[in-house]
This record gives structure tokens, sequence and C-alpha cells, in this order.
């Protein structure tokens, strides 16, 4: 009992305007998506729709392959599930290797949807097909095997944001690589509009599903779901940019031509620095580093969480003169900023506590009876971002901070609270996704032209929306932070360019021993991005002033390395930089 819809045979992606053609062709792949899996040893199984704890499995349409039609034929008895099941469509039209999806509702009434699960495949992998995976939030990415899965960062989606996570599979977010020796097969979503894009995996089975929240389908109605590319070939980048070719589609990336080179005073002066010490710094940038333009000021000049335009200690109570002097010495103000959140002490909270997301109870919900409560005067309450009078106020804030107060870019952080899970929002029918891009949109319409950094983000739920991407967990003057944090961002380095900008955090040349620094140096440059000097530039050496010099003198383009993440290279206008890492023992080979 399937349906099957012929699919138009593609040619050449459109070519980007500015950019190279695609060397790639859609209808190399028009048997493709589901003839590919096949023979790979991925079995397709079915489509469903989770609706209060039962399961209903739905037919799916595939392309117009006689073999693919047969799979789903043997494997797609719909629907079954409890009695008088809601009668709920899932579709997928298949183009090449991409698929657009909708979910329509046929039945007299209401429904509440919970999962959609786009397609459930039965593999045959091996244990050892090495894996990536991205994070729903930034701070989470996953590596090694389908067999032993590996945290790249303590702070897990599961674990310490305790986003829920079916037994028996490790669950990703955006996109999930799986490489064996000559092949790869990459399961991504192209979008993420409204809802998120989770891929389950297990040594059997992977999952494409869509977390719904909850909110209700109504009779007739139909949902475009998000946009999904499975690919497979033997060239790891080449996948990226096939699924970031159809991202770009969906979310067209703001148009940023380089990324930023500039000094953070938080790495050398946290919570504690003074004007004099950033007073002290322009004037080496002025006089010795033309090649830095930004000065970040970070956390810590505000009160409390959530008041961004109060008084505090910081700088004597006067963070704005702080910010008219950089602009005197023709630099430009950065300025961190936690837009999504407040505690309970903030005079937004006080004042206006209908702005923030609830709980069951109704009552503002306190992160930390979800997932992880904050780390400095939490815990935290998340504003809502599909309330109309929070979205003004956003729109306010940061046309104050950038109209009135001259701030030229934002690195926003503890965005993922915008997002967060289990949440009711002020508009029913708003997702989490939903509820943090119109507050996102209400962010951009008061910032005008600044350039916008995403920091401990829900990733996808971030394209379009940011100029800029930290790509790594904060950096730490240790051979042990260096490393782990550099596979980090060498891991996300497709994203450069593409998505967005990687951030991999701030260069530091003091305080680490020679073998230490010499990886940072490599790695800084494999990443390609943002650099951010993260030193007292008035204590630097002339020769690390120069290593710097040379760092923010460095293309944007990041490394293509293979697999190990061991050998490299960068393409230079005048020449291809080779480089080779020893991840193994603690002395890099350079």
């Amino acid at each position: 009992m399937v349906n099957t819809v012929p699919v138009q045979k593609s040619t050449n992606c459109p070519q980007r305007s500015g950019g190279p053609k695609p060397s790639w062709q859609l209808g190399d792949f028009w048997t493709g998506t589901v003839l590919t899996i096949l023979a790979l040893g991925l079995t397709p199984l079915a489509s469903c729709v989770f609706v209060h704890g039962s399961t209903t499995v739905l037919p799916v349409i595939v392309s117009d392959s006689p073999a693919a039609a047969d799979a789903y034929q043997v494997r797609s008895l719909a629907p079954v599930g409890v009695a008088n099941a809601p009668t709920l469509k899932v579709e997928l039209q298949w183009s090449g290797d991409h698929a657009t999806a909708t979910l329509r509702n046929e039945g007299e009434e209401a429904v509440p949807v919970h999962e959609i699960v786009l397609f459930d495949w039965q593999h045959k992998l091996p244990g050892d097909t090495a894996f990536y995976g991205e994070g729903f939030q930034m701070l989470s990415q996953t590596a090694g095997t389908i067999a032993k899965p590996e945290d790249l960062e303590q702070y897990t989606d599961r674990g310490h944001y305790k986003l829920p996570e079916p037994a028996g599979f490790r669950s990703v977010y955006g996109v999930a690589m799986f490489s064996r020796p000559d092949s790869r097969l990459l399961v991504g979503f192209a979008s993420c509009r409204r809802f998120v894009g989770r891929i389950d995996v297990s040594t059997t089975r992977i999952r494409a599903v869509l977390d719904a929240d909850g909110v209700a389908i109504e009779p007739g109605e139909t949902w475009p779901l998000e946009d999904l590319v499975v690919a497979s070939g033997p060239d790891r980048d080449e996948l990226f940019a096939r699924l970031s070719y159809w991202i770009e589609r969906n979310h067209p990336r703001r148009p940023w031509p380089s990324p930023p080179r500039g000094w953070c005073s938080w790495y050398c002066f946290g919570p504690e620095v003074t004007a004099k010490n950033v007073i002290d710094n322009l004037e080496v940038i002025k006089n010795e580093l033309p090649e830095l333009d930004y000065v970040q000021i970070d956390d810590g000049y505000q009160p409390t969480m959530g008041d961004w335009l109060e008084t505090g200690k910081a700088f004597g109570g006067d963070v704005r003169n702080v910010i008219a002097e950089i602009k005197k010495r023709g630099l430009k103000p950065a300025l961190w900023v936690a837009p999504f959140i407040a505690s309970a002490e903030s005079k937004l909270f006080r004042d206006h506590p209908d702005w923030f997301v609830r709980g069951e109870d109704g009552k503002p919900l306190r992160s930390d009876k979800v997932g992880f409560g904050g780390w400095r005067q939490g815990p935290w309450y998340c504003l809502d971002g599909s309330h109309p009078q929070a979205q003004k106020h956003l729109s306010s804030l940061f046309r104050t901070l950038h109209e009135d107060w001259g701030v030229e870019y934002f690195k926003l952080d503890a965005n993922y609270w915008g997002a967060i899970h289990a949440a009711q929002h002020f508009d029913p029918k708003a997702t989490r996704v939903e509820a943090y891009r119109r507050g996102m949109a209400a962010v951009l319409a008061g910032a005008g032209n600044s350039f916008i950094l995403g920091c401990n983000h829900p990733m996808w739920a971030s394209l379009g929306l940011i100029d800029g991407s930290r790509s790594s967990m904060d950096i730490e003057r240790s051979w042990e932070s260096v490393a782990r944090t550099g596979r980090q961002n060498l891991m996300r380095a497709w994203q450069n360019g593409r998505l967005w900008w990687n951030d991999p955090d701030c260069v530091l040349l003091t305080g680490l021993d020679p073998k230490t620094l010499a990886l940072h140096r490599s790695l800084q440059l494999a990443c390609g991005g943002m650099v951010l000097a993260g030193d007292d530039l008035t204590r630097l050496s002339p020769d690390e002033r120069g290593m710097l010099r040379e760092l923010a003198r460095s293309a944007p383009r990041a490394a293509r390395f293979d697999d190990t993440l061991e050998h490299g290279k960068v393409e230079l206008p005048d020449r291809t930089l080779h480089l080779q890492l020893d991840w193994s023992d603690g002395k890099p080979v350079h």
C-alpha cells in the first residue's frame, strides 16, 4: 500500500551567485536516494507519527524506481498501530538526494503531534563505521563509531541539557555522516523552519525524526515539514557541499563578506576588566596591529542577567563611555549579550514575568526544571520569542545598543534557552524553533547591519540568522584544551564560509608551552573563520605580535582534513599549505 509519484530528473544545481558551479549533478542521483540506501546495506522501514504515546505507521511517497517502491511495499503496511488511530498522512517527495515532506490531517479532529519519523532504516553497517553527528546546541558533538559513539565535549544534549533520547539510540541533530574506507553516507536536514530535526542511530537502525513539540494539527491542515538530504559518495567535503547547497536554498546566508578580526577582553581580564585595560589595548591595536578592527567587551558589564541597559559595577558603571572610546580610536565596538535569559532578580523578569515561557503549571518555567539552569545568577528564566511584547522588547533593546550606544557586533550567548524544550509558549501553535526564530528576527530588526555571532546557540535553528557561529567550547591555556577544542573546530570546519563564518574561539599566545603553542597556531590557521586575540596585547613580545599579525592576515577558508584529522591542506591564493597533526601523544608534528 504505497503511493508512488514520478520524480523529475534534475540537471545541474543553479550556479550560486559569486561562487563556483557545483561539480556534482542532482541528475546523477535520480534513482538516487532509496536505491543508494539499499546498495549500502540500508533497508527502509517506514514513516510514522507519534501521537499521545502511540505509533501510527503511514505510507511514504518515494521515487519512481520500481525497486525502491517494492522495498516500501514489503515493509510499509499502513496504517497500523492503535485502534481508531488518527488519520494523518506523511508524504516524502524525492528529487535526487533531496526530499520535501508534508504531514496532513485527513481526519475530523485536531491532533497534538509529538514526533514525526520520516524514515526508519534497518542497516547492516559494521560497528566500526566512523560516525559524526551535530548537536542540538553548540556544545554537543558526537564522533567515534556507531558501536562506540564519542562525545567531543562534556556538555551534551542528553546529559547536561537533558534533551530526551530514545532508549537504544544515540541522538544527533541536523546532520549525521557514516564513513567507511571507500564510501560515506550523509543524512541531513536541509531546513529548520519549524521543527527540530533529529537523527537516531544504533548499531542496527537509522531514523530521521522531527519533534513537533505537541502542537496540534487541525482537520484538513497540511504542514510543510523540514527538507531532507540523503547522499552518498567517497568525498566527505563534497557531501557537506551538497547539504550546504540545499540549506542555503532554505536559509540564505547573511551577506557578511569576511570574518571579523579583533580583540576580546575575556581571556586576559575576565569580568574584572577596567576601562584602562581596554584603552591600553586599543592603543596597541591602533599603533601596531591595524589588522584588528573589533574590540569585544564580554560578560560582566551588566548588573544582572537580563538587564542589558542597566548600570553595573564594570568600568565604573559607564560601559557606554568605553564604547565611545573604542569608536573614537577608529575601531568597532562589540558587546556580549544573552538576549533570551533573565535571572529572577532582574528588573526585566520582575516587571514582565508574562513575557517568559511557562511550565505545565502555567508559571514561568525555571530552566533547571527541564535542563541546565545556567552558569551564573541562575536558574534562568527564558524569554518567549512568540510573545509580541517580548519581540518588541528585543527589537528596542538592540536598536538602543546599536543606534544609541554604537555597538557594531553582538556576541549572542545562551541562545539555546530561547529554544528550550518542554515549554509552553504565548502562541500555542509555535514550536520551540519558531519561538526562537521569531525572537531572533526581532533581535535582527533592532541590530541593523551589525555582525551577529551565535554562541551556545541551537545550531540548526540558527540557520540564516547569524553571521558567525562559535564552533567549540571555551579555550583554555593547556594542551588538553587546545587539542579538545581543536578537534571540535575541525569537525565543524565544513560549515565555515558555507553556513556562516566559524569562530574557533580566541587566539592565545601567552601561557602556553612551545609545543602547545605550535599546535594552537596550526589549528587556528586550519580552522579559518574569525580571528580574535585573547591576550593582553600590551604584554606580547614582538615575535608574538608577529604571530598574531600573521593569523589575522590569513585566508578565512578552512583546511580540508582526512578522517583522522591528521593531514589537512589550506588552499591559499598563492600556494597550498599542508598541515600534519599528531594527536596521539601530545607531540604535534608540523
